[in-house]
């Protein structure tokens, strides 16, 4: 089997995977987004699949590598909605307001205000609060009740939407301890985004998003899944 014979079969499986999360959950699988993290893939890689038209949102972590291979003529060919999924640090809200169609990592007031300010009249850039589910000094985000309260603050912005949250569980935690952490955030999106409005729960990666799709999530962020 070559690479891209391997690629198609990673979707496959990872699609087949989500869908079948979708009907133990009682879910239709069209109400799950899949964002393919592409920051640690290959160019020659995430280009096939772009290619292949399996791909449309895309997740990079880091605002100056993301503007040097998506500014690039054969990527910008491609219509992709572009997520910023890593921490979003103040000095880089500007140039992410312009280029980033969602920022998924929103903890701080002051630097979602500079988004908002820097965003282009009349283009709109959706938002989603982070919520810090670990004590490490290295992940992002806000406990749950904090986060809740900056989604409030958000709703005052004008062209940054605010439109859910977003969490990264513990590596290694057991389905068990996964559903402890997701349905508190669940339970905060269901009663902080109305179904009436836009809103994406993004729970789950490569290694738990069975679970977190099962719990809710509407927008899994898989990357080892699709590139391994």
């Amino acid at each position: 089997m070559n690479r891209e014979e391997t690629l198609l079969e990673n979707v496959q499986k990872v699609q087949a995977a989500l869908c079948a999360s979708c009907r133990k959950a009682g879910r239709r699988p069209e109400e799950v987004t899949l964002l393919a993290v592409t920051k640690y893939a290959q160019d020659a890689e995430v280009l096939f699949l772009l290619r292949q038209g399996l791909i449309k949102h895309v997740g990079e972590s880091r605002v100056q590598q993301a503007l040097l291979r998506w500014t690039r003529p054969d990527f910008a060919a491609f219509p992709t909605v572009k997520h910023l999924i890593g921490h979003l640090q103040h000095n880089k809200a500007a140039k992410a307001a312009r280029f980033f169609d969602f920022i998924d990592s929103l903890d701080d007031f002051s630097t979602a205000c500079l988004v908002d300010k820097h965003i282009q009249p009349g283009r709109q850039v959706r938002g989603l609060v982070q919520i810090k589910l670990t004590s490490r000094d290295t992940q992002s985000g806000l406990p749950l009740g904090q986060a809740r309260e900056l989604a409030k603050q958000l709703r005052s912005l004008s062209r940054l939407k605010v439109c859910g949250y977003m969490a990264i569980a513990p590596q290694g935690a057991d389905p068990h301890e996964l559903k402890a952490f997701f349905e508190p955030i669940k339970k905060a999106f269901d009663e902080d985004f109305s179904p009436k409005e836009e809103r994406y729960l993004s729970l789950g990666m490569s290694e738990d998003f069975t679970v977190a799709v099962e719990a809710g999530s509407t927008l899994p962020r898989i990357g080892s899944k699709l590139f391994a």
